[in-house]
């Protein structure tokens, strides 16, 4: 018999080497506590935290550095107890800078224990408020808060929830290893999620996982099948392995792959009926939820062949990236540049003084051999960048108007439905930086308003 094709979305998507093998098998390591974390107090998607600490104050771990503002945002905790040593700018990798604090570490204090809590008895929006405090944020890279995507309007209703496992961007391990190392926790996370969501009983949650990791595919239904809370209560749990295509990461191209439903432009994945969360997110609901511990920590892994030592490592968030190098055995002279996320989606850093944040699944230190350096030439009209792309625009055109600066023009080529995959860029053979073109396009319209 031939073998079931595995699912996927439809539209677009391209194959860039994974480059997996570097750090899919080395197992999480804990960070030694650095000397100095440098703390930014946007780490989300949303309006910056307000910093309620002072200068020379003492903070415990797990205490507030900075409150959500109203709207959208989320709070920042003191990841271990230590000392502020003052409330300054601190570098942002998109923003420039931020305003962030100082902590110096207290290397005598003993961790924080944290005690199994008794959730079961607490209502979906106890656990909803207890989300929000913690300072959770969607961990595969945007930071929107948790909160925020967990109460869908009212008006909709939602049937299924989707805990994103693919981590289609090359190089990046972090979900993987989570996966494979803390299933269990991943497993309980759902469970919560689904009470909040009120989908225990007429709902179901689906574990969309890359066939690329099938060691993470059995590890996970592994975990559900011995968790004894899911046959108690019927739960409607289960894996779903998806075909290898970039960004099958996305939102919208994952609730295609998983469920069929397309989510219209300008939408939201709840209009379809699903609400999305990754795996880092789930545990991190876990631990909020389960433990009463705030999210300060988090998996990232550093890998490249410009690294001594490829690693996935649990670091507290403020880690200066220079001290995550230095554990690794330091950069070799091959290094030519460095990358926040994957090669697709990330951005380039000038230096090592950025930090681990919510949002830093990864850093990448590439060679030249990994890279490509070459200048970009005119657009040659083949239209490669058209079939690759997943929402089906046409970055050729944003490009080729904001050459010469009509950037007023470009919307009507799918400007705003764009979410920077980096796909037309991959495929371009003039190495036009299509993705930097609609970046800038963005940010011109939203200056005029």
């Amino acid at each position: 018999m031939p073998t079931p094709q595995l699912a996927t979305f439809t539209l677009g998507g391209v194959h860039p080497p994974g480059h997996k093998d570097l750090s899919c098998t080395v197992p999480i390591e804990a960070l030694p506590l650095p000397e100095l974390l440098t703390i930014p107090l946007l780490q989300h998607f949303g309006a910056p935290a307000d910093p309620v600490v002072a200068a020379k104050q003492v903070v415990a771990e797990g205490d507030l550095l900075g409150a959500a503002p109203k709207g959208l945002g989320a709070p920042v905790h003191a990841p271990v107890a230590g000392t502020v040593k003052r409330v300054t700018t601190v570098p942002h990798p998109v923003l420039g800078k931020v305003r962030g604090v100082l902590l110096e570490p207290d290397p005598a204090a003993a961790p924080r224990a944290y005690a199994p809590l008794d959730w079961e008895s607490r209502t979906p929006q106890e656990l909803l408020a207890r989300i929000r405090e913690a300072g959770v944020v969607g961990m595969g890279g945007a930071g929107f808060p948790t909160h925020v995507k967990l109460s869908p309007p009212p008006d909709l209703t939602v049937d299924t929830l989707l805990i994103n496992g693919v981590e289609c961007e090359s190089y990046v391990t972090a979900d993987h290893r989570v996966m494979l190392e803390r299933s269990a926790d991943l497993v309980a996370g759902v469970r919560m999620l689904l009470r909040v969501l009120g989908l225990e009983r007429k709902g179901r949650a689906v574990i969309g996982i890359e066939n690329n990791k099938p060691d993470a595919i059995e590890a996970v239904g592994r975990a559900i099948a011995a968790d004894p809370a899911v046959a108690r209560d019927g739960l409607d749990m289960s894996v779903l392995p998806l075909a290898v295509k970039y960004p099958q990461g996305s939102e919208k191209q994952l609730i295609e792959a998983a469920t069929g439903r397309r989510v219209p432009a300008g939408a939201l994945p709840a209009h379809v009926g699903c609400v999305v969360q990754n795996v880092g997110t789930a545990v991190a609901v876990y631990e909020a939820c389960g433990l009463g511990r705030n999210l300060t920590h988090r998996v990232v892994t550093l890998t490249g062949r410009g690294v001594a030592r490829p690693a996935n490592l649990l670091c507290p968030v403020g880690t200066p990236l220079s001290v995550l190098v230095e554990h690794v055995g330091g950069l070799s002279d091959a290094a030519v540049k460095v990358v926040q996320g994957g090669p697709m989606m990330g951005f380039a850093l000038a230096d090592l003084s950025y930090t681990v944040t919510k949002q830093s699944n990864g850093f990448l230190f590439l060679t030249r051999e990994e890279t490509d350096l070459s200048d970009f030439g005119p657009c040659i009209r083949c239209g490669r960048c058209l079939a690759a792309c997943p929402m089906g625009l046409m970055p050729n055109e944003i490009s080729i108007y904001m050459e010469r600066e009509r950037f007023e023009g470009t919307d009507r080529f799918g400007l705003w439905d764009c979410f920077e995959c980096g796909s037309c860029a991959f495929v371009c053979p003039a190495k036009r930086p299509l993705v930097q073109f609609i970046r800038v396009a963005k940010l011109k319209l939203r200056q005029k308003g």
